[in-house]
């Protein structure tokens, strides 16, 4: 593995530990933040980097923000380099000098001191609900460059030397909506950079500082190692798939995401070229986050058990035109770059499935759809109702889609409905799943989910960032799409079908319903076990009449019972239908 100096057992206590350490910092984060998107929905992260900027764990969270941590910390090296102290703590969200991802993403990093020495960084990214900007919630899909899109924070000393930088508090408290959320999440974050400082200082106690940085290089060469061998078993070769974004609120869409990907030996190389040039609306995604949404793609085909450690990215590189959506230049906005780098990490995926579709599931809800309500309530309060809807995954090689499970990019969730209808002018008038909806396959995609919010404030600017209405989610081996999503301002006979991407204005009392993509198939339809089709008619997920038709099976009258003969029947003509038998 490494150096004979590595005791396997010492091993695995410090790798344990620096998991420990990154859970206990994200819980910190839970239990002390003040906003519902950080609280609830968990939109944050927490790694541990080692003392040159790279990652050696990460917490359970959002998956995409692994790859961004080493280009946040390098920030803080070069700048600040000879002039890093005990007590300091770093605070940066701008993508284009300091390695952030989008303006929202404020990230706390302490650097760790042992006996005077740099030892790692404690660090911590949350997804705050306000930084300013043309719309509340700082997510505008709308902006045309970033300086629409909020406050833009460089690499600087949040704290030096243990002292609060009192000003850049105040200026942060100033230019933002919600500042009782905003300085409450930020503190919430400093307290999770003193958790993992603390966790990484009893570790050192009992090892050692020397023996730490032994073992945290073992931990990066190990992980090397097992996904080396990981990517030696795929099949070498190169596989090319096609993503898209509706962007039906611009000119210049849909967006393309091109992927060639080459897998050679014990190396993976991605190239971006042919991706969309950058546009005027705030969905480019900024180098990090388009590594990271490559690393996590070819991570969901590998061994869960290998660390979440930097390790594993050595053996991948990742080519991206600069200027394109997957990576800008200034001003190029990015207030909503979630939805790029999710779909980069589908259309690698799409990529994966031609070499080992035997890993790899169909096309799911193309990641969480943004839903924000914000303005001011009667009595001129800021408000911004900013929640994730998420839950329906393609059907997989060895069963179906879940549903109620995020994208596996970002390990997220809704705010609850009773927490959202105390605390906001919101009232969740509906929230379930629709029947029908999942692409039919062997292995059926996850139903789609639908909210109906309706707004109690006399006026409020809705901004939404869905997809996947144009492009619904693919099936694969067979399977059969999913269907796509769709935003309705007041349904009913006055309804206006709004944009995928973009803005409108709410009166009180008005109503948004949004229905997400539904999972893609993966199989044939006609091999689905009729007992597995006869339990979703049971649950209500299937119709009687769909069994029939998308699955050739054939129910009694009462749906109780699956009528064998004539089910035998009816897919023997449905596939004599289709000619040869297969699809």
């Amino acid at each position: 593995m490494t150096a004979r100096d590595i005791d396997p057992i010492t091993f695995e206590v410090v790798r344990n530990g620096l998991d420990l350490l990154v859970d206990e910092m994200a819980l910190t984060v839970m239990r002390t933040a003040h906003s519902g998107i950080v609280k609830d929905a968990m939109d944050y992260s927490t790694a541990f980097c080692d003392r040159q900027g790279r990652v050696v764990a990460q917490g359970l969270t959002i998956l995409m923000h692994l790859g961004s941590f080493p280009d946040a910390v390098a920030s803080v090296l070069s700048k600040y380099e000879g002039r890093i102290t005990p007590g300091d703590i770093f605070i940066l969200n701008d993508p284009y000098s300091s390695g952030g991802i989008h303006l929202p993403d404020i990230y706390v990093i302490k650097p760790i001191f042992i006996d005077d020495d740099l030892e790692g960084f404690a660090g911590v990214v949350a997804h705050h609900t306000d930084v300013g900007g043309i719309v509340p919630g700082s997510n505008s899909t709308d902006s045309t460059e970033i300086y629409q899109e909020g406050l833009r924070i460089p690499t600087l000393k949040l704290y030096e030397a243990g002292t609060p930088n009192e000003t850049l508090f105040a200026v942060i408290q100033k230019n933002v909506r919600l500042p009782r959320l905003v300085m409450g999440d930020l503190r919430a974050q400093v307290a999770a950079a003193h958790t993992g400082e603390r966790q990484f200082l009893s570790l050192a106690g009992k090892y050692g500082a020397a023996a730490l940085r032994r073992y945290m290089d073992a931990l990066l060469d190990y992980t090397e190692d097992l996904a080396r061998k990981e990517i030696a078993d795929l099949p070498d070769g190169t596989f090319e798939a096609t993503g898209h974004i509706d962007a039906d609120n611009i000119d210049a869409g849909p967006v393309v995401i091109q992927v060639s990907m080459t897998i050679s030996g014990e190396k993976v190389t991605v190239d971006l070229t042919g991706s969309s040039p950058q546009v005027k609306a705030g969905i480019n995604s900024p180098l990090p986050f388009t590594k990271a949404a490559v690393y996590g793609a070819i991570r969901l085909v590998m061994d869960p058990g290998i660390p979440n450690s930097a390790g594993y990215t050595r053996l991948i590189e990742v080519n991206a035109p600069e200027a394109s959506v997957v990576h800008p230049r200034l001003p190029a906005p990015c207030g909503a770059r979630g939805i790029t780098g999710f779909r980069v990490m589908d259309t690698v995926m799409a990529a994966l499935a031609q070499a080992v579709p035997e890993r790899t599931p169909a096309d799911g809800d193309g990641g969480n759809t943004i839903v924000s309500i914000g303005g001011y309530d009667d009595d001129l309060n800021a408000f911004a109702f900013v929640d994730l809807f998420a839950g329906a995954r393609g059907g997989r090689p060895t069963g179906d889609g879940p549903e109620g499970v995020a994208h596996p990019a970002a390990n997220i969730s809704n705010t609850p409905v009773e927490i959202a209808e105390v605390e906001l002018p919101v009232r969740i008038e509906e929230y379930g799943i629709l029947q029908d909806t999942g692409g039919a396959g062997k292995y059926r995609g996850a139903l789609a989910q639908v909210r109906r919010v309706r707004s109690l404030a006399g006026e409020a600017t809705l901004q939404l960032r869905s997809d996947k209405r144009r492009f619904p989610p693919y099936g694969l081996q067979g399977g059969e799409p999913g269907q796509g999503s769709w935003n309705i301002l007041n349904p009913g006979e006055s309804e206006t079908v709004l944009t995928t991407l973009g803005t409108a204005t709410m009166k009180r009392d008005d109503v948004i319903l949004h229905t997400t993509a539904s999972g893609g198939g993966w199989g044939d339809p006609l091999d689905r076990n009729p007992a597995l089709v006869l339990s979703d008619v049971r649950e209500e997920k299937v119709s009687p009449a769909h069994a029939r038709e998308a699955y050739g099976v054939v129910l009694d009258d009462e749906a109780t019972r699956i009528d064998t003969p004539a089910t035998e029947q009816l897919r023997l003509s449905m596939r004599s239908k289709r000619g040869d038998g297969t699809r």
